[in-house]
């Protein structure tokens, strides 16, 4: 019987269509309406406000396609454009009452950079602050003061950020601190193990950059030290991030940060970084609620990317046996013995020149994993090089994915993992040949919005990478042959290194 009731369901279902068939003049009339309005819609975007606007390329859902594509595919959306537009050194995606500029050429990224008065992505803080923390009303008021102009609260941060992590003792005194957490919580763990242990090789990562990193910024009052669920919580923030800074109204609390700072906790078991914020923040008249909210921000960028880029070069090294043996090769040069104790420490200062292949394996993950948009706001009418015309209040974004997946600048291999480029007698080292723009590299931003912590999170992760490399022996939980490296989750708006699609189940 199950034959001859499909037929009937089939038959019923093409009577359905036959009778829309021929169409009513009303629905007739609806179908040619919406077809004029889309076709309207269609050419509307396409007129360029300026003879000199960057070119426009089309969306096929007019205005709205490149927001709903973002929403969507996340940062994988406007790559994938770049890519199939590579002969366009910046293009324009019409969106309602606005431009988005996208820049896909380093040179003209180099532009921007140099624009920054025009061009400038701290009007935009306050709002994505808002978005992401959920800052009260008179703490936005706070940020808005003064945008772009000194002793602003933003300039006040900016310009102490970069005094405390550029080059210098500060920086070193930071550095060393971190690396030895890291170090002292490793060879912590490794002395309880009795037996191999399958784990998920990023939460693992993970767990340790995120204590880690909470211990030495802020003292072992810490709220993570005090209260352990926030670290999972802290996750969970980090894999909503995106939605939130698409608005979506954030469900954070700050109280245990907020206990933190009322205890007067950062006063005393605090780095001196996270005393001198703390202090700005009071100085602007944040509340201790606002100036907990801002820390997040701080650990957030303290943790994240760390985290993800130490996961990515330990799985490389460990997946390429030639790469293991070429990194533990170099490693011993950068270790160094107390002579009255005899202890055996990882000298930072000789992990800088002595580790080649581990810095080439670091910036290439960098490369590979950072799809990073350089987002600024045009503050007024600008001619960008010269050449391209952008309209006051549309954004400009700088396509790090697209930059870094380019084979006219990488060389046809691009779009692999690939760390002799990096290196002076690799055989892709376009970039150690100083054949590839500065600002080709897009893992830390440039200009202006350069990461002040560049120095800082670069010491660490390679601090860190060597102390697994020096301490473990990973291999397949499933006792295979070689470690498989996944593909990255794209899907996600690029806000930090992108983590893998699937999980990594290690035995160390």
């Amino acid at each position: 019987m199950a034959a001859p009731r499909a037929l009937v369901q089939l038959t019923n279902l093409s009577l359905s269509f036959h009778s829309l068939w021929p169409p009513t003049p009303g629905l007739a009339t609806a179908v040619a309406v919406l077809s004029a309005v889309y076709l309207l819609l269609y050419r509307l975007q396409a007129v360029k406000n300026h003879p000199n606007e960057p070119p426009i390329v089309p969306s096929w859902f007019p205005f709205v396609g490149p927001l709903l594509g973002m929403v969507g595919e996340g940062g994988r959306h406007v790559k994938s454009i770049g890519l199939r537009n590579r002969d366009k050194p910046i293009f324009t995606l019409p969106v309602p009452r606005s431009r988005i500029y996208v820049v896909t050429d380093p040179a003209l990224a180099a532009a921007v950079q140099r624009a920054s008065k025009a061009l400038s992505f701290t009007p935009l803080v306050p709002d994505l602050t808002a978005r992401v923390l959920g800052i009260d009303s008179h703490a936005v008021e706070v940020l808005r003061q003064n945008i772009d102009e000194p002793h602003g609260f933003l300039a006040d941060m900016h310009d102490m950020l970069y005094t405390y992590l550029g080059p210098g003792e500060p920086l070193n005194a930071l550095s060393l601190g971190a690396a030895r957490e890291l170090g002292r919580q490793i060879t912590a763990h490794a002395a309880q193990l009795k037996a191999p242990e399958t784990v998920n090789l990023l939460a693992w990562v993970q767990h340790f950059v995120t204590t880690g990193t909470a211990q030495y910024l802020y003292g072992p009052e810490n709220p993570l030290a005090k209260h352990p669920e926030l670290e999972q919580a802290f996750w969970d923030f980090d894999h909503g991030l995106g939605r939130l800074l698409l608005g979506i109204v954030p469900a954070l609390t700050a109280r245990a940060p907020y206990q933190y700072l009322s205890a007067g906790h950062h006063e005393t078991g605090a780095s001196t970084i996270v005393q001198r914020r703390v202090e700005i923040a009071h100085q602007h008249g944040l509340s201790n609620a606002a100036t907990a909210r801002s820390e997040l921000s701080f650990l957030f960028a303290g943790i994240v990317n760390t985290a993800t880029t130490t996961f990515w070069a330990v799985l490389q090294v460990f997946a390429r046996p030639e790469l293991l043996a070429a990194v533990r090769a170099e490693l011993p040069a950068a270790v160094v013995e107390d002579p009255a104790t005899g202890e055996r420490r990882l000298s930072m200062d000789l992990l800088k020149g002595a580790c080649p292949t581990l810095h080439a394996v670091f910036r290439e993950c960098l490369r590979v994993g950072s799809d990073n948009y350089s987002t600024r706001l045009v503050k007024s009418d600008t001619m960008l090089a010269g050449q391209w015309h952008l309209k006051a209040g549309s954004i400009v974004q700088i396509a790090g994915g697209v930059i870094h997946a380019d084979e006219g600048i990488w060389g046809a291999n691009a779009d692999a993992f690939d760390p002799t480029r990096f290196l002076k007698d690799g055989e892709s080292n376009k970039a150690s040949e100083g054949k590839v723009h500065p600002a080709a590299f897009r893992a830390f931003g440039g200009g202006k919005t350069l990461c002040p912590g560049r120095h800082f999170a670069t010491h660490e992760i390679l601090a860190f990478v060597a102390v697994i490399v020096l301490t473990f022996d990973l291999e397949t939980a499933d006792g295979a042959m070689r470690i498989p490296v996944p593909p990255q989750e794209d899907r996600v708006l690029p806000v930090h290194v992108l983590e893998p699609r699937t999980d990594v189940l290690s035995q160390k």
